[in-house]
Protein backbone atom coordinates (compact mmCIF):
# COMPACT_ATOMS: atom_id res chain seq x y z
CA UNK A 1 0.00 0.00 0.00
CA UNK A 2 1.74 3.63 -0.92
CA UNK A 3 2.39 6.07 1.79
CA UNK A 4 0.47 9.85 0.93
CA UNK A 5 1.22 12.83 2.23
CA UNK A 6 -1.08 14.87 3.63
CA UNK A 7 0.10 18.72 2.81
CA UNK A 8 -1.10 21.68 3.39
CA UNK A 9 -4.79 22.34 4.02
CA UNK A 10 -4.91 18.92 4.46
CA UNK A 11 -5.12 18.26 0.63
CA UNK A 12 -3.12 14.63 -0.62
CA UNK A 13 -2.97 12.81 -3.87
CA UNK A 14 -4.09 9.50 -4.42
CA UNK A 15 -2.04 7.76 -6.44
CA UNK A 16 -2.65 6.90 -10.42
CA UNK A 17 -2.81 3.00 -9.68
CA UNK A 18 -5.04 3.45 -7.01
CA UNK A 19 -7.64 6.23 -8.69
CA UNK A 20 -7.74 3.54 -11.82
CA UNK A 21 -8.14 0.37 -9.79
CA UNK A 22 -11.30 2.07 -8.12
CA UNK A 23 -12.50 4.10 -11.32
CA UNK A 24 -11.59 7.37 -10.05
CA UNK A 25 -11.25 10.07 -12.24
CA UNK A 26 -10.70 14.36 -12.28
CA UNK A 27 -14.27 15.93 -10.85
CA UNK A 28 -15.35 12.52 -9.35
CA UNK A 29 -16.79 12.60 -5.64
CA UNK A 30 -15.81 10.64 -3.03
CA UNK A 31 -17.69 9.70 0.34
CA UNK A 32 -15.54 9.93 3.63
CA UNK A 33 -15.94 9.06 6.66
CA UNK A 34 -14.07 8.11 10.12
CA UNK A 35 -14.08 4.04 11.00
CA UNK A 36 -12.26 4.43 14.65
CA UNK A 37 -8.83 5.55 13.79
CA UNK A 38 -9.35 4.62 9.77
CA UNK A 39 -10.45 7.21 7.09
CA UNK A 40 -12.68 5.72 4.48
CA UNK A 41 -12.65 7.01 1.32
CA UNK A 42 -16.03 6.03 -1.14
CA UNK A 43 -16.03 6.93 -4.90
CA UNK A 44 -20.05 8.25 -5.02
CA UNK A 45 -22.33 8.70 -7.61
CA UNK A 46 -23.54 11.98 -7.82
CA UNK A 47 -26.85 12.72 -9.56
CA UNK A 48 -27.05 16.51 -11.23
CA UNK A 49 -31.13 16.79 -11.18
CA UNK A 50 -30.64 20.25 -12.72
CA UNK A 51 -29.44 18.07 -15.98
CA UNK A 52 -32.74 16.45 -16.19
CA UNK A 53 -35.97 18.22 -17.49
CA UNK A 54 -38.95 19.37 -14.97
CA UNK A 55 -42.41 18.04 -15.50
CA UNK A 56 -42.84 22.45 -16.07
CA UNK A 57 -40.07 22.46 -18.75
CA UNK A 58 -39.99 18.93 -20.42
CA UNK A 59 -37.66 19.65 -22.74
CA UNK A 60 -34.99 22.87 -23.93
CA UNK A 61 -35.73 25.14 -26.77
CA UNK A 62 -33.41 23.24 -29.01
CA UNK A 63 -34.80 19.82 -27.90
CA UNK A 64 -38.02 20.91 -28.77
CA UNK A 65 -36.78 22.38 -32.11
CA UNK A 66 -35.21 18.88 -33.23
CA UNK A 67 -37.68 16.74 -31.98
CA UNK A 68 -40.33 19.09 -34.31
CA UNK A 69 -37.94 18.81 -37.28
CA UNK A 70 -38.04 14.84 -37.10
CA UNK A 71 -41.62 15.25 -37.00
CA UNK A 72 -41.93 17.15 -39.54
CA UNK A 73 -40.11 14.94 -41.87
CA UNK A 74 -42.07 11.62 -40.42
CA UNK A 75 -45.14 13.75 -41.48
CA UNK A 76 -43.98 15.02 -44.71
CA UNK A 77 -42.99 10.86 -45.66
CA UNK A 78 -46.53 9.70 -44.79
CA UNK A 79 -47.92 12.58 -47.54
CA UNK A 80 -45.37 11.50 -49.71
CA UNK A 81 -45.90 7.59 -49.68
CA UNK A 82 -42.88 6.67 -48.11
CA UNK A 83 -43.55 4.52 -46.01
CA UNK A 84 -44.47 0.66 -45.98
CA UNK A 85 -48.03 -0.71 -45.22
CA UNK A 86 -48.99 -1.98 -41.77
CA UNK A 87 -48.63 -5.98 -41.09
CA UNK A 88 -50.63 -8.18 -38.50
CA UNK A 89 -48.09 -10.93 -38.25
CA UNK A 90 -45.21 -11.84 -39.68
CA UNK A 91 -46.61 -14.41 -42.04
CA UNK A 92 -48.88 -11.40 -43.95
CA UNK A 93 -45.43 -9.61 -44.25
CA UNK A 94 -43.73 -12.56 -45.76
CA UNK A 95 -46.08 -13.36 -48.02
CA UNK A 96 -46.15 -9.60 -49.27
CA UNK A 97 -42.35 -10.59 -49.45
CA UNK A 98 -42.55 -13.67 -51.93
CA UNK A 99 -45.67 -11.59 -53.99
CA UNK A 100 -43.56 -8.51 -54.61
CA UNK A 101 -40.41 -11.20 -55.42
CA UNK A 102 -42.80 -13.06 -58.04
CA UNK A 103 -43.41 -9.83 -59.28
CA UNK A 104 -39.52 -8.90 -59.98
CA UNK A 105 -38.86 -12.51 -61.38
CA UNK A 106 -41.35 -11.74 -64.25
CA UNK A 107 -39.40 -8.42 -65.24
CA UNK A 108 -36.38 -8.19 -67.44
CA UNK A 109 -33.20 -5.88 -65.71
CA UNK A 110 -30.20 -4.50 -67.36
CA UNK A 111 -28.37 -8.17 -65.69
CA UNK A 112 -30.88 -10.57 -67.03
CA UNK A 113 -29.15 -13.10 -69.52
CA UNK A 114 -30.44 -13.33 -72.77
Amino acid sequence: MPLVKIQRKGQMTLPTRIRSAVGLADGDMVDVKVSGRRIVITPTLIIDRSQFPTADDEYTPAQRRIIDAQLAEGLEDIKTGRVSKAYSNHAEFIADLHKAAAKLAGKKTKRSPR
